[in-house]
């Protein structure tokens, strides 16, 4: 057979390795797109094989087929058609051509709000510190403490219900988007601190997003 040719065999040894190596997180779109696999299963994914046919991938102890449609000729096609077939899942997992790979912490301006709701949060988690007597009054007079006591399972209730609706938005929409998987610390990184900031982290993600989009149209002139 023409897959048997020892030239071939180095090809196909030197693409796996470096499907395996350096395009994992298309590896795992294959699985998600072409074989319904969850984005937290498909993470386990690796390339095992590549004939003229098509791809085999395995996960879990499990091979998947892909194939190439039509058949490759030689192995010099297989760029094009990996790439190729990383497009047409990108675009059935409605994930953008931008990939995000760093997280940016709230620095500089961003600095600010993040200090100020983190602060908010935790100043106002325990009602008792409030009450008659505590810490608050103590320090900063009855009436802020009674004002505080009054509002503070309001303020706790609306902060979480709102950060906690962005978090579902940024989680299901944003990250998946841009190619991070919930398996990445990555991920949990811009989750945690988009619970803290709402918005604004929203801003400094997007932020991201379209320098690397500008960035991506210098690379094509």
């Amino acid at each position: 057979m023409q897959d048997q040719n020892p030239k071939d065999n180095v090809a196909k040894a030197r693409i796996i390795s470096h499907m395996n190596e350096d395009h994992h997180d298309s590896i795992a779109r294959y699985l998600m797109h072409f074989h319904g696999l969850s984005a937290w299963k498909a993470y386990d994914g690796q390339m095992c094989g590549i004939d003229l046919a098509g791809m085999t991938l395995t996960c879990r102890g499990k091979d998947y087929r892909v194939k190439f449609k039509p058949p490759m000729t030689s192995y010099h096609e297989a760029r094009y058609r990996v790439i190729q077939l990383d497009q047409e899942a990108k675009l059935g997992l409605n994930e953008s051509d931008i990939t995000v790979t760093e997280f940016l912490p709230p620095t500089g301006w961003y600095a600010f709000p993040f200090a100020i709701i983190a602060a908010t949060f935790l100043g106002y988690s325990r009602r008792w510190w409030f009450a008659d007597g505590e810490i608050v009054e103590r320090y900063l007079g009855s009436g802020f403490a009674k004002f505080s006591w009054a509002i503070q399972p309001y303020l706790i209730a609306g902060m979480l219900l709102i950060h906690l609706a962005e978090l579902q938005y940024f989680m299901r929409r944003k990250l998946p988007r841009h190619s991070i998987n919930p398996r990445q610390s990555l991920y949990w990184k811009w989750a945690a601190t988009t619970f803290i900031e709402g918005q604004f982290a929203f801003k400094r993600f997007d932020k991201l997003v379209e320098e690397k989009r500008e960035e991506k149209a210098k690379q094509k002139h």
